[in-house]
């Protein structure tokens, strides 16, 4: 799209009108009776984001709006005559434009932004028709290979929009319909720029290297290009093009937050001595390395592997579909304090606006990008198709321009697994759509950025999860030993670890008051993949039963509240876990994003945040183990006990490392202490017996008489005495280390506002500090004797009130 750089834009957000009808029912707009669409229609907005302010819509309980047209009506009498553009940034999906009752232009696809150049009279009236899906859902196109089973409707092959909202079971069935992206009036002026490529990458040395090309339009006689104190002078040729490289020496380069700063730099385009503005880009050199047997997955980055952490992004809200940076904020500062360094949207959400990608660069997260195709076997034969997703990749694209971020490019999610479990041929899954056009648009448009066809993908089978890149779900969805997460073998997993995680108290009160597990309200917040015979509380309880050691039924029907409180603590004990094996020294693993970041809807879904934005106890459990700086544990049986310790930072830290093994949750057994120095971007593995100096049984493995002890301590210190991290390990399981203990609290007010100090005479297992306004810092974490918790209160008005609880704790008032 054409870059205005001194252009009147305006936003077109006010003033809209919106009117649903049946299908089919008017050709026309002049035909459709104005007075009776009365009903206010934000823009950039939804029909159901529009109905639901006004009270015509509940999300609990949607109702379908693929079976309606949906008409927005604006006037836009009074403005100017002259020349003007209309930008349409995205229109969902089947949209007719219509300019004084004549139709000017048709998008068929939601992904799509165009512009419609127009002639004002000052007396014109603008409506817009979002065609009914549903007659197009059910017309036949090419025959596919195969039918995924999880959408809705085979249909969506065919048509470009959002697979959200067609996952029976995933995700509510609230259909994407409006005007979801800005419309804006542009009165062109002097200054324009089109088909603009910036590239920023990061050689070898150090320097930084700024590739930018673009066609200019004006009277501009000098043309400069400046960043980072650079400056080149840019002449063109006959054409008008103008292609240049910078080059910047020891440029300050872009790192995730976890391994360094995210530098950015200005981009400025002088025009006659006026400076124009081109947007912040950041220098880094990613690369993907496949390993020496082409196995491997691993996100190269300014010369460091980096163990990438994250989640997958679902939508900021499903009703609206947001894309505003003001809406972004607060979710992706969450994912920053979790120390999350990526965040994956997949092929079944919708792309997010350039405001999403700038934060992303401010904030040190990488985003790995699916095209949005998944599953199904895509009509690419027919050129009109692949028409629209060269215009779609195109679009996108180029929007994101110089944007450091964008860290990986991905053809779509389980496209090749679908083909490959439904019993076709090897290789049926690739197509000219992930081998060919994507690929082929990417190079062109983001070289920069490493592409891979599909994911999951690499091995012999697709889903094989020991090459390439996987859907990681032994330990989750298949029941699998914790064990397996370091059996599997793992590459890299795109997604994992899915459970249904129980939100806060809090949020159940306000959104969800029903008794848990057994309402049906309840159950349908509760995801399942469509047609299993269980669901992802089922698999959740599973690993309730094998860390804690109690049968779930009979506990949620005896002691709901302890049930639940063991609910919320379980799926943050498995992820510990499987970090603790993926991110140790030896792994093979070099990446786990976990399966979603946050929920469509208050209760018990997939997210580590819960809809209204309030992390749900897994959160806490993510940040512990995505800590930059972090200690961990893994059972090495026979060989004992071994401590891993990282320094993901860019400058050395200075620490000391206690490990004690306790009896009966407080007397040391045995105890080590050792000073350590972890050089920048390095790992660590040390055995237990390197810090107690002889042989102790800490894993129980030879069992040469009763227990010495039933919880072992690592804790990492700065050299203050700070707590950094700490980790725990349950030689008999975390049942035998339930102990009776006092805790003492006291509530302080500090210059960064109230803490809660905690002080116990032994060990305290998952810890839950429930405020009644705000949340705590820290929350569902073990409490260890001898280390004291300081957990700062966020968000309190006043002297904070609530209760603590904890496994075998009885809770306490604040």
């Amino acid at each position: 799209m054409t870059l205005f750089l001194d252009a009147d834009i305006r936003p077109l957000e006010a003033g809209w009108t919106l009117l649903l009808t049946e299908a089919g029912a008017h050709e026309t707009p002049d035909t459709v009776h104005r007075a009776a669409a009365r009903l206010a229609a934000p823009v950039p907005g939804t029909v159901a984001g529009a109905l639901a302010k006004a009270g015509l819509f509940d999300p609990d309980h949607p109702v379908p709006l693929h079976g309606k047209d949906a008409w927005y009506f604006r006037s836009l009498k009074g403005e100017t005559p002259g020349p003007a553009l209309l930008r349409f940034e995205g229109l969902a999906s089947i949209t007719e434009i219509w300019l004084n009752g004549k139709l000017e232009l048709t998008i068929e696809s939601m992904f799509e932004p165009r512009d419609l150049p127009l002639e004002l009279t000052g007396e014109d009236d603008l409506a817009l028709c979002f065609r009914a899906l549903d007659p197009l859902l059910s017309k036949r196109g090419p025959r596919a290979r195969w039918r995924p089973q999880m959408m809705d409707s085979q249909g969506l092959r065919l048509i470009r929009t959002t697979l959200l909202g067609h996952m029976p079971g995933w995700c509510p069935s609230i259909h994407a319909v409006g005007p979801w992206r800005p419309i804006s009036l542009i009165r062109p002026a002097a200054h324009a720029i089109e088909n603009l490529r910036l590239t920023a990458d990061l050689d070898e040395d150090g320097t930084g290297l700024l590739d930018v090309a673009f066609t200019y339009q004006g009277p501009a006689r000098s043309l400069t290009l400046s960043v980072a104190g650079e400056s080149v002078t840019l002449m063109a040729d006959d054409a008008g093009h103008y292609a240049t490289r910078l080059t910047i020496p020891a440029v300050k380069p872009w790192w995730p937050a976890t391994h360094g700063e995210p530098a950015l730099h200005d981009v400025s385009l002088l025009l006659d001595g006026t400076r124009h503005s081109l947007g912040l880009t950041g220098f880094r050199r990613i690369r993907l390395d496949r390993g020496d047997d082409g196995k491997d997955f691993a996100l190269i980055v300014n010369g460091v592997k980096i163990f990438c952490r994250g989640a997958v992004w679902t939508n900021a809200d499903i009703t609206r579909l947001p894309g505003s940076a003001e809406d972004y904020a607060p979710w992706l500062m969450m994912a920053r304090e979790a120390g999350m360094n990526m965040l994956r949207i997949g092929g079944t959400m919708a792309y997010e606006s350039p405001d999403f990608f700038r934060l992303c660069d401010r904030l040190g997260l990488m985003v790995w990008q699916d095209f949005q195709f998944a599953n199904y076997d895509y009509p690419v034969g027919d050129e009109a198709f692949a028409a629209h997703v060269r215009d779609e990749v195109t679009g996108l694209l180029s929007g994101l321009q110089g944007l450091p971020s964008l860290a990986l490019l991905c053809g779509g999610s389980e496209i090749e697994q679908q083909a490959a479990m439904l019993g076709l041929p090897a290789g049926s899954g690739k197509t000219p759509l992930t081998d060919g056009i994507l690929p082929q648009l990417s190079a062109s448009l983001r070289p920069d950025v490493p592409y891979i066809g599909n994911s999951p993908s690499g091995g012999p089978l697709p889903f094989t999860v020991n090459e390439g890149v996987s859907h990681y779900y032994g330990v989750g969805a298949y029941c699998r030993p914790l064990s397996d997460a370091r059996r599997a073998g793992i590459r890299f997993a795109a997604e994992c670890l899915a459970f249904a995680h129980v939100p806060q108290q809090i949020t159940l009160d306000r959104h969800l008051p029903v008794p848990p597990v057994h309402d049906p309200r309840w159950k349908a917040r509760v995801p399942r993949d469509r047609a299993a015979s269980w669901d992802f509380e089922d698999i959740r309880d599973h690993y309730l039963s094998e860390l804690y050691q109690v049968d779930p039924a009979r506990l949620r029907r005896e002691d709901p509240a302890r049930y639940l409180h063991l609910a919320r603590a379980v799926t943050g004990e498995v992820l510990e876990e499987c970090f603790a094996e993926w991110r140790r020294p030896g792994s093979c693993c070099n990446g786990a994003l976990i399966w979603t970041f946050q929920d469509l809807l208050p209760g018990p879904g997939w997210g580590l945040i819960d809809s209204t934005g309030l992390p749900k106890p897994v959160w806490h459990a993510a940040r512990r183990a995505f800590q930059p700086v972090r200690v961990s544990l893994t059972d090495e049986g026979l060989n004992g006990l071994s401590v891993h310790v990282v320094n993901d930072g860019a400058q050395e830290a200075a620490l000391t490392l206690t490990l004690a093994c306790l009896r009966e949750g407080k007397t040391p057994a045995v105890s080590g202490t050792k000073p350590l120095s972890l050089s920048p971007r390095t790992a660590h593995s040390l055995n237990a017996t390197d810090l107690f100096g002889a042989f102790f049984d800490t894993t129980y493995a030879y069992r040469f008489g009763p227990p010495a002890h039933d919880v072992t301590v690592a804790t990492l210190s700065a050299a203050d005495g700070t707590l950094i991290s700490q980790a725990f390990h349950f030689p008999q399981g975390r049942s035998a280390a339930r102990h009776a203990a006092k805790v003492a609290l006291a509530l302080e007010e500090a210059n960064d506002g109230w803490r809660l100090r905690l002080e116990s005479d032994r060990l305290v297992q998952s810890i839950s500090i429930a405020l009644e306004k705000g949340r705590p810092q820290e929350d569902f974490f073990h409490l260890a004797p001898g280390h004291p918790r300081s957990i700062r209160l966020i968000g309190t008005e006043g002297r904070p009130s609530g209760e603590v609880i904890g496994f075998g704790l009885s809770p306490q008032t604040l």
